[in-house]
């Protein structure tokens, strides 16, 4: 028992913090031995087209698509692309009035990845970016996300998911605020090293050519285009420069169940994903994957119940043993702390420091919910629209 609870807590550690202690000397290791690809400047910019796929947003998709329109790339080289595929409110209407887009629109409603496998025939340019309707984009975002494609390793290009939090935010709000700026560091770093493992859907790109059709049935559809790219030996660039801002989930539980249907996606993406997983095609690929992804979306939220319930048996098979009597205090001690805080989030109270253990909790419980879920085939690959914070 004691040798399952040290394995199973370092294995918790490693995924969470580990992992990012280790890669950060592993970069400056790298950087030692090799230099940065250096980019250069008046360079010709390739054609781009911007995929946005948008399922009921008619009281943002004027400001989504002024935004687009404003976007500091040239207008010649730029293809702006909505599919409403589904959208029962006036969000085709809308989008119908600029000519300055196109408009793809079916009544029927079969899911993201089906959206998007429809509308990548109409794309007939170098580079695809794909960007989620309640997102905006900084002026620069495209020119920035481009430049990587100078280097002819780099297939995809991730860029940074930014959330807007306010002062008065809540326990949802500022967790997952704080989540994303440590997300954003391990991209980075990941990246620094060779490459990401994925892309958020708030704004990616890929070279076209290199597209490949994933599952109609995919939830996580932007992990999984770009994984399947890495899969053939390209890099998922990352560009911090390049950003979308998005309000906060509008509840803690707008943002569950935004997690739990991530989660969901992650398990079926690891069944997919094999030669991603494989140590003898990629080897530094798989290392990353399985440390920054799969250990999160498989054994790790379960080894906290786990390490949990084995110290409560190690501390009472060895009574005298008082160092894990601190450990099963300091576990209790923070899982007291995310339980008031889920209390004061109800009551609107907004006490900071119980935000981030909140949060963490939250978030492993909606992983461990999302597998659930993924196993008894009760999640959709159709998108569900998340309520999001209007101030």
């Amino acid at each position: 028992m004691i040798t399952f609870f040290w394995i199973a807590l370092f294995i918790i550690f490693y995924t969470f913090f580990g992992y990012g202690i280790l890669l950060f000397f592993l970069v400056r290791l790298k950087k030692i031995f090799k230099k940065p690809f250096n980019f250069q400047n008046n360079v010709p910019l390739p054609s781009v087209s911007l995929l946005i796929a948008a399922y009921n947003e008619a009281d943002i998709i004027e400001q989504k698509i002024v935004n687009c329109l404003s976007l500091d790339y040239p207008k010649h080289l730029l293809k702006v692309i909505f599919i409403t595929d589904g959208s029962s409110d006036d969000t085709p209407q809308l989008i119908s009035k600029y000519t300055e887009v196109k408009l793809l629109h079916q009544n029927q409603r079969s899911g993201k990845m089906a959206a998007i496998k429809r509308a990548m025939p109409f794309v007939d340019t170098e580079i695809t970016v794909f960007t989620d309707a309640n997102t905006f984009l900084n002026a620069s975002a495209i020119t920035e996300l481009v430049k990587h494609y100078q280097n002819d390793k780099v297939g995809a290009v991730a860029g940074e998911k930014r959330i807007l939090v306010a002062e008065q935010a809540d326990a949802s709000a500022a967790g997952e605020g704080f989540y994303w700026k440590y997300e954003s560091a391990l991209k980075n770093w990941d990246y620094q090293l060779y490459s990401n493992v994925g892309a958020a859907g708030e704004l990616f790109s890929i070279k076209t050519a290199l597209y490949t059709p994933v599952e109609s049935d995919t939830i996580v559809d932007d992990h999984m285009i770009a994984m399947r790219i890495a899969e053939k030996g390209y890099i998922i660039a990352y560009e911090p420069k390049a950003y979308a801002l998005e309000s906060a989930s509008a509840n803690s539980a707008e943002e569950l169940k935004r997690k739990i249907r991530i989660a969901a996606g992650g398990i079926q993406s690891i069944f997919r994903l094999k030669k991603a997983a494989n140590p003898f095609r990629n080897p530094i690929l798989t290392f990353q994957y399985v440390s920054h992804r799969v250990l999160r979306w498989t054994i790790t939220p379960w080894l906290m119940i786990a390490v949990f319930f084995a110290n409560i048996s190690i501390c009472l098979q060895h009574p005298n043993l008082e160092l894990y009597q601190v450990l099963l205090a300091l576990q209790i001690l923070f899982y007291l702390a995310a339980a008031v805080g889920a209390v004061l989030e109800s009551k609107a109270i907004k006490i900071k420091l119980l935000f981030v253990p909140f949060y963490f909790c939250m978030m492993n419980y909606a992983t461990i919910a999302g597998t659930i879920r993924y196993f008894k085939g009760q999640q959709s690959a159709a998108w569900e629209k998340s309520k999001r914070r209007t101030n």
